[in-house]
């Protein structure tokens, strides 16, 4: 289906108020705009979200390929714990860039039985960011919807947005990620046949096959939880390309503590918590030993606060 198609196909049971957006990682820059649509609907209306499954950039500068926080299944998930009752996901397209911010007015207006529409800080919709405030405001007047914008949120004094936490996910900076994102940063995918290394190094590993377009923590070893069939376990995973063994795949590997069951093509979940060293080459099976070792220790020890 196409755009017009999905959001006629949405159906709501009684008028909305919207809020349009990517809304990658759902992080509290997010939340801070979904409590305001939650409030707005009061009960009243039916709190709304039409999220893109892309980056508009994807489609306006063909070639970039940006990593993401969450899937699509993670963030309408996500959403949808903020309060938000209807998600409706559209692929950003070159059709849909060619709409008209007045167009894409008209097809809220029309298909989602808007009522209010509330823009983020530096939101502006439709064809070359047409739509912002003003202009949507102009709009509602003749379609019969308010629209308000709601003000940035920041964080030590900086503002909370994807990017800053892309960055901090990227240098491994896990502490960072509760105050930004409202949780732990968290990674999921199904347990794959790996080379079977760790286990002959006495720490067996759950090699995590990861979506590609998610983006991974920074190489190293991290404190994490291991979430199966909904039950938390301690663990550490290590995320790089274990330069001791001359190998170039980078990998997603956890060692769960005090458990022995298959996992072979299991869901695993990862939550991180803290980074405890960065990766390093060894020069001999021993000296790797000795260090799994103390990760294992180490992480042990920030779980055990991390309760």
């Amino acid at each position: 289906m196409n755009f017009q198609e999905i959001l006629a196909s949405a159906v709501p049971g009684k008028e909305t108020v919207v809020t349009v957006g990517v809304f990658d990682g759902v992080h509290q820059g997010h939340r801070h705009l979904l409590r305001q649509v939650v409030d707005a609907a009061g009960g009243r209306y039916i709190p709304t979200v039409v999220t893109f499954s892309n980056r508009p950039i994807t489609v306006l500068n063909p070639g970039t390929q940006p990593s993401y926080l969450t899937t699509v299944e993670q963030r309408v998930d996500l959403i949808k714990q903020q309060g938000i009752d209807l998600v409706v996901c559209l692929e950003f397209t070159l059709e849909l860039a060619e709409v008209t911010a007045a167009e894409f007015a008209e097809l809220l207006a029309a298909s989602l039985k808007m009522k209010g529409l509330i823009l983020g800080p530096d939101s502006a919709l439709g064809k070359d960011r047409e739509g912002d405030l003003e202009f949507m405001k102009k709009q509602g007047d003749q379609l019969g919807f308010w629209a308000r914008s709601v003000e940035p949120l920041e964080v030590e004094g900086q503002l909370v947005k994807s990017r800053r936490i892309r960055e901090a996910v990227a240098n491994g900076n896990m502490a960072a990620c509760p105050e930004l994102l409202g949780r732990n940063h968290h990674l999921s995918g199904k347990v794959v046949v790996g080379d079977q290394r760790g286990r002959t190094l006495g720490f067996p590993t759950a090699n995590i096959e990861v979506d590609d377009q998610l983006l991974l923590p920074g190489d190293g070893i991290y404190a994490s939880w291991a979430i199966m069939d909904g039950k938390r376990h301690q663990s550490a995973t290590s995320i790089g390309i274990r330069p001791t063994f001359g190998l170039t795949q980078r990998l997603v590997e956890v060692f769960v503590m005090d458990f022995n069951d298959d996992l072979y093509g299991k869901t695993v979940g990862v939550e991180f918590i803290n980074k405890v060293r960065d990766q390093e080459i060894f020069d001999g099976l021993e000296e790797l030993i000795r260090q799994i070792k103390q990760d294992v220790d180490d992480c042990r020890q920030v779980l055990g606060r991390s309760r």
